[in-house]
């Protein structure tokens, strides 16, 4: 019914950037909150960063003052910028959204299906 759907992603250099993208499809009337985890292999899926609907924004330790998220109510989509990336960033990033109401159903929360971001030289 909801569908999370990512672009972005990659390989990319120690120091360099990625955006990553994310959109909910189908009608949705709101989302209370979108953002970003992640995987790195053999850890636990971490929160990157995370913004609300009214545009308060929650980062992890680790990537403040380099990462930066934003969200567009209107079309339901939220974008991760990444800069001055760390190999310690290499992971799947997720996208994520709580609370969105639809048409028929509230649904407490989606994921996406994951894209790959890659940091070495």
């Amino acid at each position: 019914q909801v569908q999370l759907v990512e672009s972005g992603g990659g390989l990319v250099q120690p120091g360099g950037s990625l955006r990553l993208s994310c959109a909910a499809s189908g009608i949705i009337f709101s989302i209370v909150d979108m953002g970003w985890y992640r995987q790195a292999p053999g850890k636990q899926r971490e929160l990157v960063a995370q913004v609300t609907r009214d545009g308060m924004t929650n980062y992890t330790d680790s990537v403040k003052g380099r990462f930066a998220i934003s969200r567009d109510n209107a079309k339901n989509t939220v974008t991760l910028e990444m800069n001055s990336l760390k190999p310690e960033d290499t992971a799947v990033y997720y996208c994520n959204a709580n609370g969105i109401r639809t048409t028929r159903s509230f649904i407490p929360r989606s994921w996406g299906q994951g894209t790959q971001v890659t940091v070495s030289s």
